[in-house]
């Protein structure tokens, strides 16, 4: 052994005994095997989520829902990794709620009074329309749970003729009404409050129990019987919108461009 062996060894704390599988024990990192690093998924890629779960995420964060009955494998996903899934969205300062009676998942923002939190989320309030829709679809899915029964249908010129009940008889633009319930329908189903099962004749999904509560449905429905008598109800504004039981829409507008293409999606993630 030369000197400058000694001093090495001294400076080191080892000595000629100390074998090389040691050294690494002792190592501040452990090696990690070439194989066990995570792939990447594209140039630089520092994630460490499988793409599966990087989509999940995604669909939490562009989506007011996630449904177990449209998408079940990615319902899979997420309640396998939901505890990843959830953290991932802490670190943005939202939360998770998973309904697994229902097979529903979405997402609220977090607020807290103690904390300085940024808003990512933005509450989107339903028209006086999708109210009124809202209203008759919660009014009849209790109504046939109620009953005992399964499920519950409605058409959609049930729904018309009930909804223009609400709007003001004096006003002869009835087409134009027509068409706000029409398109308060078609953002319905896009949501999967209601699913078409044929033309014009819908099936009333749980998730309208999510949407809006029946203490919700209550106050509304004293609403809408009194709205010419007495204020609005809390949440609920003049021309009638109201923010329902909703979960909080994206704060930015580029993700719900990205719902029209993402809708086509869901025709075939929908088939089994």
């Amino acid at each position: 052994m030369t000197e400058t062996d000694v001093v090495t060894d001294v400076v080191t704390g080892t000595d000629d005994a100390t074998s090389p599988g040691d050294a690494r024990a002792d190592a501040f990192i452990a090696p990690v095997a070439m194989e066990d690093d995570p792939a990447e998924l594209f140039a630089g890629d520092t994630g460490t989520l499988d793409a599966d779960v990087r989509r999940v995420l995604v669909r939490l964060l562009q989506r007011r829902f996630l449904l177990a009955e449209r998408h079940p494998a990615q319902w899979r996903t997420l309640l396998a990794h939901q505890q990843l899934v959830e953290s991932r969205l802490h670190d943005l300062f939202v939360h998770l709620v998973v309904d697994h009676e229902r097979g529903i998942a979405y997402k609220r923002q977090v607020r807290s009074a103690e904390l300085d939190v940024p808003v990512l989320l933005r509450d989107e309030p339903y028209t006086r329309a999708e109210t009124l829709v809202l209203v008759h679809l919660r009014t009849v899915f209790q109504r046939e749970r109620g009953a005992g029964e399964t499920s519950a249908r409605v058409d959609v010129e049930e729904l018309e003729a009930t909804a223009l009940t609400y709007f003001d008889a004096d006003d002869t633009n009835v087409a134009a009404h027509q068409r706000e319930i029409r398109t308060a329908i078609a953002r319905l189903a896009k949501e999967g409050v209601i699913e078409e099962e044929s033309e014009g004749r819908y099936r009333v999904t749980p998730l309208v129990e999510v949407v809006l509560s029946n203490e919700r449905l209550v106050e509304l429905r004293e609403w809408l019987r009194t709205r010419h008598e007495a204020p609005a109800p809390a949440g609920a504004g003049d021309d009638g919108t109201t923010d329902a039981d909703a979960p909080s829409d994206d704060e930015d507008d580029e993700t719900q461009d990205d719902d029209a293409q993402d809708g086509a999606d869901d025709d075939e993630e929908t088939a089994p």
